[in-house]
């Protein structure tokens, strides 16, 4: 072996001595004998990221086309008030997640009161709820014959709506106190555990200086959390964004819904195409002020344990005011949901039989497997070829990938079937020309077009569970198996492999139930009479028959428990978070990655 073979990095010594970065922090010498392979890993990360990509270049290109006078009627009588409800809603539910996500996780990290054990995972259930399920039960619980308003009646007498004011949960603030509540976990995450990783030195040092709670609170926790706080509100304001199935059943009109009125009711694709590039230029303005934000606010966390730090105790009103806070959320983003569909459910069994709730079941697990096996095997494929690359160009492109999780479902769904659109009018015309008959729509008929829309969007996700694996094996175990004679392939296949296996599972998992559960990119892609859960749930509920549909809501909620409890394991019992501080100054990167 020649010395520049044992030292794969020699080669690289001028532009070490430039100061650039050989090898990446991620490489590993024990792949080095592997870098004939290195093309291959660039050919298979270009073609990905091309495929991955493909739907927003298609989006761009339908966008150049006649939108047939679409745009008057919008600018004059759409735009101007969906354009503002949209920024209202955001600004709303951006105050919302941030009040109750940081509050409670305040509470559950630095007190000790009732239930505050029991709090600090169950404030993660409203995860388990997607927001138009949410939306759903929440009018039907607060309608005039529901519960809410059956008890104001029975209180005070009332005998009809005109003798007392109710608010409207069908309203943009009702949208706002609705998504608020689900969606608030994704800053309750990050800040609880940057709460706990303060040190409680920096703490103590304020309350000698005078610091009261409250202070302590705004001027000291929340500032040292903005930046991982910033990446959780980031998160909720993409999914508020993302929603259709919540505002429009709310009678909510904001630009993702006027994108899906444009396509659907107004009969102009191109139209939808250059309204969505509209969206996804702000929703890429978005991320790119919230990095810049994060990249500006450097924070510094003394290297200590937190292990004998003792949460100060709360007694009498101040204990049952910090239950009462944490309680709320929990009750109203998930007990109500869960209760109202569990008494839907009794009260109509005969959905428990019917065929439709079969069908819907059966296509929900074939999408869903089909997303996770998909996106799993790519992810892989993407992480190997980033750690055999040297090229920043390679590293960047696999970085590219994780985009489709910011896209907007509808905006996704328009250029996904514009790409297989035109894929499969070429092929039929192909076909054509050799045979005299057309061959039809291929792939735009069928689920394989919503398996590809929903990989696009949650490849990110499994993306991030098996890098945050692989950041947990040493580098040594690769060397080590290099040395006792097996090649990089086998390596990776006998030795690391059977050690991820439950990583993989689990990245399979969480993107099986995000599959379950996604309702704008199906709903728009599926095939004629395909319907999984969330498309069934929402056919009903269009129909003012959501009572009919509450077992399937009910499916949802209870796949959707998986992923809570496995961040619920993962994060909230702090097995992980030690090791990821010392790796990364940021404790949200690692909770938004890997979820």
């Amino acid at each position: 072996m020649t010395d520049s073979a044992a030292d794969p990095t020699r080669k690289n010594a001028p532009d070490r001595a430039r100061g650039a970065a050989f090898p990446p922090a991620d490489f590993h010498p024990a792949f080095a004998a592997r870098q004939g392979d290195a093309a291959g890993a660039r050919l298979a990360v270009i073609a990905i990221v091309f495929i991955i990509l493909l739907p927003i270049l298609a989006l761009a290109y339908q966008a150049t086309g006649d939108s047939a006078g679409v745009w008057p009627h919008l600018i004059s009588y759409v735009l101007p008030s969906s354009v503002t409800t949209t920024l209202i809603l955001l600004a709303g539910v951006g105050l919302g997640t941030l009040a109750i996500g940081t509050v409670t996780a305040w509470l559950v990290s630095r007190y000790r009161f009732p239930l505050s054990g029991v709090f600090s995972w169950a404030l993660v259930l409203p995860l388990a709820t997607p927001t138009y399920l949410v939306a759903y039960t929440w009018v039907e619980f607060s309608d005039y014959t529901g519960p809410v308003q059956g008890l104001v009646r029975a209180l005070f007498g009332y005998s009809s709506s005109r003798d007392y004011w109710f608010p409207d949960i069908r309203s943009t603030g009702g949208a706002i106190f609705l998504l608020s509540l689900v969606l608030f976990p994704y800053v309750y995450l990050p800040a609880r555990l940057t709460f706990l990783a303060q040190g409680h030195s920096m703490l103590d040092v304020a309350r000698v200086l005078g610091a009261g709670p409250f202070k302590l609170f705004f001027r000291v926790a929340l500032p040292a959390a903005r930046p991982a706080v910033a990446v959780g509100m980031l998160l909720a304001l993409m999914e508020t964004l993302n929603d259709i199935g919540a505002v429009e059943y709310l009678g909510v009109r904001t630009v993702t819904f006027s994108v899906f009125d444009t396509w659907l009711n107004r009969s102009s694709l191109a139209g939808a195409a250059q309204l969505s590039l509209a969206l996804l230029a702000f929703v890429v303005l978005l991320t790119v002020a919230e990095r810049h934000l994060r990249r500006q606010q450097a924070y510094f966390e003394p290297r200590q344990s937190t292990h004998g730090y003792e949460p100060q105790a709360l007694s009498g009103w101040r204990g049952l005011a910090a239950m009462l806070v944490c309680l709320a959320p929990i009750a109203a983003g998930f007990a109500v949901p869960v209760f109202e569909m569990v008494a839907s459910t009794l009260a109509h069994p005969a959905q428990l039989t019917r065929g439709q709730l079969l069908s819907a079941s059966l296509n929900s697990v074939a999408v869903a497997c089909g997303t996770a096996i998909v996106c799993v095997a790519t992810a892989f494929v993407l992480i190997q070829a980033k750690r055999l690359s040297l090229s920043p160009v390679i590293r960047w492109l696999t970085s590219m990938t994780a985009f489709g999780y910011a896209v907007p479902g509808t905006v996704l769904a328009i250029g996904v079937l514009t790409a297989f659109t035109a894929f499969d009018n070429q092929v039929s015309a192909l076909w054509q020309s050799l045979t005299g008959e057309r061959s039809g729509l291929l792939l735009s008929g069928s689920m394989a077009i919503v398996i590809f829309a929903c990989s696009v969007r949650f490849l990110a996700m499994a993306t991030g569970n098996i890098e945050a694996g692989y950041a947990r094996l040493t580098p040594n175990l690769a060397a080590a198996s290099r040395a006792l004679g097996r090649t990089a392939t086998q390596t990776v296949m006998q030795v690391e492999l059977p050690i991820l296996t439950k990583t993989l599972a689990l990245a399979g998992l969480l993107v099986l139930v995000e599959t379950m559960k996604e309702l704008s990119a199906t709903l728009l892609l599926r095939p004629f009479n395909f319907d999984t859960l969330a498309t069934y749930v929402y056919t009903q509920a269009s129909r003012a028959l959501f009572e009919q549909a509450a077992f399937a809501a009910l499916l949802i909620v209870l796949i959707g428990l998986v992923p809570v409890y496995v961040l619920t394991r993962i994060f909230i019992s702090g097995h992980l978070v030690g090791a990821r501080r010392k790796k990364n100054t940021d404790p949200a990167g690692s909770v938004v990655k890997d979820f």
